[in-house]
């Protein structure tokens, strides 16, 4: 059994495998400079070393949460940094916590102009289609997500 060594490296796949990141993702990764000074051996091969791998894991664990890649510069700067304010992280946390509860506000006015959409479907085999008329934008009203109820409405009045 072998033990491994701090100044043990990895080719791209085993980095890969090991931070559960596409290699393809690493070299862009690398690319936007979130991974700096990556070894590469004679032959221009990349070698990666545990930092490395501790890193992406990092990065993917801060995209599954779905921060930006610009934020995740941001708080790999301070995740690096031992001399960071607490305080620093939190806005960004806290600014994208914001920025989710409005996607999913949106979301949901989506969703529920969706919903108001196919209640006018009368979803037979005729070729008429509200659905498709509002998204081929010859509908009544379909400028402003929140007037699908109005578009139901005029519909359901005209059958």
């Amino acid at each position: 059994m072998t033990t491994q060594t701090t100044h043990e490296r990895f080719n791209i796949g085993e980095a890969a495998r090991r931070s559960q990141v596409s290699s393809k993702m690493v070299r862009h990764y690398e690319l936007l400079g979130l991974l700096p000074g990556i070894v590469r051996t004679d032959a221009g091969y990349r070698l990666y070393s545990d930092k490395d791998v501790h890193t992406l894991r990092f990065i993917k664990r801060s995209r599954d949460l779905g921060f930006s890649m610009l934020e995740i510069a941001e708080l790999l700067k301070l995740w690096q940094n031992r001399r960071r304010s607490s305080a620093d992280v939190q806005k960004i946390a806290l600014r994208h916590v914001h920025d989710l509860q409005q996607r999913m506000a949106e979301m949901q006015v989506m969703k529920k102009t969706l919903e108001n959409l196919v209640q006018c479907c009368r979803a037979d085999h005729r070729p008429d289609c509200p659905i498709l008329d509002e998204l081929g934008g010859l509908g009544e009203d379909f400028e402003t997500p929140a007037s699908a109820s109005t578009v139901r409405n005029r519909k359901a009045e005209n059958r």
